[in-house]
């Protein structure tokens, strides 16, 4: 907006205009959201037993079990702020929660105090013997007099407001072309260490406020925060409905998910932790596909790097980290091969949004303990996910590698679908080494083999490879195009699929996000199917699939179709060659296909309907298949 405020987009509005449009679209959604909260979730709750309950609404008894718990636990942590000649607004960090209270003494006198409520206390306070939950800001406000006890009145309101995540300070020092060469050896770690810092007083993007906040009140907070007044998001209910999650309820199974354990890989499961030759054997036999979560992270892809750092066989470990965990068993299977004297090679990609700090503290973890550490490449985000160990064996050198579509992190792996390949194959290997010495060695772009890696190759391959599927159709050969992605945003890549649908080609989308296409647009993408699968796990996979004239490509890897991935990120994709890993990921497809459950269809006016089953069909959910 500040750099190009009268530029007409794709879209033809200028962006202030998208803007607009989008924060009204956003009122709206925050309008459902609360309707859903207030006048679904919450009776839906009281009716299994599970009160969430307003202050002024209780038993006696219960205020005074609460006004004692304030007393005791809240109230000693409480640091309130005026506002005054003698006080200045406060500063209001990013999504803490707030009281803005006007207080009247007994002169008459008003005067302002914002009362930040303590993160260190649960949000929502328990009652006893189970007769429900009040949220902890309720409870202050309704016990206000304890802290300021000559105080005739009190009215209070509710306020939080978010910070943006990066800002222009972060923008003018981003590396580009011409100023890289320009930074001292290492510079990237003080300039995001620097941006971590700004990102704390980074400017207000929303406004939550109380719906009952009086308009004098709200325009005094909106002149001293200094934002603007379409930044307000007025809020009937809950502000802060993430904390949801912590709502802690014992009992009550059957409202939950059936408790979910990954199984081990059937071909890894009986292979001893210290048999580090029969791991590596079995790899060799055939490629193995992992599918997580419902096969084990721990006992595949963490075994690898475990057996890798104990086997004497093994020379090197490489491995790039995008996101990991806090206590981190793949950081010290890594260590440990390091003090073992393994070469260990570790990219750690440091402007990983919200995961900077870690993975800078990972990094020097690693570094202390003898690994060789990157962090990132130089203008591009590094999102690979990838993972090699070399062996020495009878037969000379060999590579064993881990292609996959999600991070190297043992806590998502429970949460987040994902696929990835470990192989032996030596030309993949051979791939991967040379990504390896990319990323690391700062070499220029190699000529890869089987790799689709970006921002080489991957555009022009996933280009051809469509435009492919049009030729074989208008020739008469089977043709045909399915992909599971993340996010479908590149206008290039529609374009071709357009065209692609146009010449006849039958196209089936799974994006569970962001999707700039249509599907089903008379003259336009009539062939066009896009669906999105939301259930218990977060499909987080990437599968691509090119029917090639009969004798199907299919490729998984770490790339969405959005132009980030394609030319602003350092990506891979791999082809899969092994005829079982590619009939399994037939049926992995056929099966987000077949859901008539969970599974929401995108009609041509850009929205979406969930599926149900036709009448006499069984109801099919693709994750519980997968279970």
């Amino acid at each position: 907006i500040q750099k190009k405020p009268q530029h007409i987009g794709y879209d033809g509005h200028t962006p202030v205009e998208e803007l607009a449009m989008c924060w009204k679209e956003l009122e709206g959604q925050t309008r459902i959201l609360d309707d859903l909260i207030e006048d679904t979730l919450r009776p839906a709750l009281a009716a299994e037993g599970i009160h969430l309950m307003d202050y002024p609404a209780l038993a006696k008894r219960d205020q005074n079990y609460l006004e004692n718990y304030f007393k005791k636990s809240v109230l000693p942590i409480l640091t309130p702020l005026a506002v005054d000649a003698a006080h200045p607004f406060p500063f209001i960090s990013n999504l803490s929660f707030n009281l803005a209270i006007t207080i009247t003494n007994d002169g008459g006198r008003n005067r302002f105090v914002r009362l930040k409520v303590p993160s260190n206390r649960s949000r929502w306070v328990p009652l006893p013997k189970n007769r429900g939950f009040v949220p902890l800001e309720q409870v202050i406000a309704h016990n206000l007099h304890f802290l300021f006890p000559k105080a005739t009145s009190f009215d209070t309101y509710f306020f939080r407001v978010t910070r943006a995540a990066k800002d222009n300070p972060w923008d003018r020092a981003r590396l580009d072309d011409h100023s890289a060469d320009e930074l001292p050896p290492g510079s990237i770690i003080g300039m995001v260490t620097a941006e971590l810092n700004y990102r704390k007083f980074a400017g207000i993007v929303r406004l939550e406020v109380s719906d009952s906040i009086p308009e004098a009140l709200r325009n005094w907070l909106v002149e001293q925060l200094l934002i603007d007044h379409r930044l307000v998001m007025p809020i009937r209910g809950l502000i802060g409905c993430s904390d949801l999650l912590d709502f802690k309820v014992t009992g009550k199974e059957h409202l939950r998910d059936q408790p979910h354990r990954p199984v081990p890989h059937p071909r890894l499961r009986k292979i001893s932790p210290i048999d580090h030759n029969g791991f590596f054997q079995e790899i060799k036999k055939r490629d193995i596909l992992i599918h997580l979560p419902y096969q084990d992270f721990d006992t595949s892809i963490l075994s690898l790097l475990q057996h890798a750092a104990v086997d004497p066989q093994v020379l090197a470990i490489k491995l790039t980290i995008y996101r990991t965990s806090k206590d981190s068993p793949i950081i010290r299977a890594l260590m440990d091969a390091a003090r073992r004297g393994k070469q260990v090679a570790v990219l750690v990609e440091i402007t990983a949004r919200f995961d900077e700090a870690p993975n800078i503290e990972w990094g020097k973890q690693l570094e202390r303990a003898g690994a060789h550490v990157v962090y990132g490449v130089e203008i591009l985000k590094t999102h690979v996910k990838l993972a090699m160990v070399v062996r020495e064996e009878a037969q000379g050198i060999k590579r064993y590698v881990h292609v996959g579509t999600g991070n190297y992190h043992t806590g998502t792996a429970r949460l987040y679908e994902d696929l990835g390949v470990i192989s032996c194959n030596d030309e993949l290997g051979e791939d991967v080494a040379k990504l390896f010495n990319e990323l690391t060695g700062a070499i220029p772009p190699q000529d890869y083999n089987l790799l689709l890696v970006a921002p080489h190759n991957m555009r022009e391959r996933f280009t051809e490879l469509i435009r492919q599927e049009a030729a074989n159709h208008q020739a008469g050969k089977p043709a045909g195009i399915k992909a599971k992605i993340n996010q479908l945003q590149d206008r290039k890549i529609i374009r071709e699929l357009y065209q692609a649908s146009q010449a006849g080609v039958p196209i089936t989308l799974c994006v569970r996000g962001l999707c700039s296409l249509r599907a089903g647009v008379e003259g336009l993408s009539e062939t066009i199917r896009v669906y999105s699968i939301l259930g218990r796990f977060l499909e987080h996979s990437r599968i691509y699939r090119f029917e090639n004239g009969g004798d199907p490509i299919i490729l998984l890897g770490s790339a969405d179709w959005m132009k980030r991935n394609l030319d602003r990120r350092m990506e891979s994709v791999m082809p899969v060659q092994n005829p079982h890993v590619k009939q399994e990921l037939e049926r992995i497809l056929s099966v987000y296909e077949s859901d008539n459950t969970n599974s929401w269809e995108m009609q041509p006016d850009g929205t979406y309907l969930r599926r149900t089953p036709e009448l006499g069909s069984e109801p099919i959910t693709a994750q519980q298949v997968f279970v």
